[in-house]
């Protein structure tokens, strides 16, 4: 593998999610951030109930009938809120009532498709206007992010960027570059969803990213467990966990058994 120059904060200032997440990186502590589908039933109370339980960060997904990244459980989720009659707006008009007093950053993952449609001004604002401290964007590659990013930076939001096992060296330094927040480092190959084993690549690509950036590096896809979470944390600074999560949800354990497990996986990153 090629040795690549960290890529360093150096006299650009971070954003409120970036500061957030390298300053509890600088306590010692490894990073948690759940993921919930905006829209399932008692989902604002949810997010509150994750920030109470140690989340440092909660991903909110605006639901998509066309996923590309996306497994079963996150899709069925998806469905059910739109089913329901959410959309962006009303997403975002329920990030807006507990932005300010959960206490950590709020961020929204969802898809080209929603951002082109409603136009980059229009959603960009409405974001800002909400609370939203960053934004991931999963099917737009770094090559073909450049207006949307600029929006986002000139709105003071982050463009969270996700790296893949598969990403080469030289695009990787790219993707760091550009990153804002913390880098997505994908743990597999493949859609969301619960494994029995956390993947080998998971560890490999943890590994190459924080090899080449200063900015957190965070595992999503394919950790699921405290077990997993903790592991994954040995190399990487944090891990998101979302169809583990989102499984409990649709099996209807509401806000108080989302924070049993997220304790749970709270005690098992923080685990000697």
């Amino acid at each position: 593998m090629t040795t690549l120059a960290p890529v360093e904060l150096g006299d650009r200032q971070p954003g409120s999610l970036e500061a957030s997440l390298r300053a509890r990186r600088s306590e010692g502590r490894k990073l948690l951030v759940p993921y919930v589908t905006g829209g399932l039933e008692q989902w604002v109370d949810i997010v509150r109930a994750l920030a109470d339980a140690g989340a440092d960060a909660i991903e909110i997904g605006l639901p998509f009938s066309d996923p590309m990244i996306d497994g079963p459980v996150i899709q069925q989720a998806s469905m059910l809120a739109l089913r329901a009659g959410t959309t962006p707006r009303t997403v975002l008009d329920g990030i807006e009532q507990v932005a300010g007093d959960v206490g950590v950053p709020l961020l929204v993952m969802t898809y080209y498709n929603l951002l082109a449609h409603a136009g980059h001004e229009r959603i960009v604002s409405q974001m800002a206007s909400a609370g939203v401290a960053g934004v991931i964007v999963p099917d737009l590659p770094v090559d073909e992010a450049g207006p949307w990013l600029t929006d986002l930076d000139a709105a003071g939001l982050e463009g969270v960027l996700l790296a893949a096992p598969t990403t080469p060296d030289a695009r990787l330094g790219l993707i760091a570059e550009r990153a804002r927040g913390f880098l997505y480092a994908v743990g597999l190959l493949g859609v969301t969803g619960e494994r029995d084993f956390l993947a080998s690549s998971a560890l490999v690509l943890a590994e190459r990213c924080k090899s080449v950036t200063d900015l957190p590096v965070i595992v999503g896809i394919g950790v699921g467990t405290p077990g997993q979470a903790h592991d994954v944390c040995q190399v990487a600074d944090g891990a998101v966990v979302g169809s583990a999560l989102v499984r409990r949800l649709l099996d209807g354990v509401g806000p108080s058994g989302a924070a049993r497990f997220v304790g749970e996986l709270r005690a098992g990153i923080d685990a000697a």
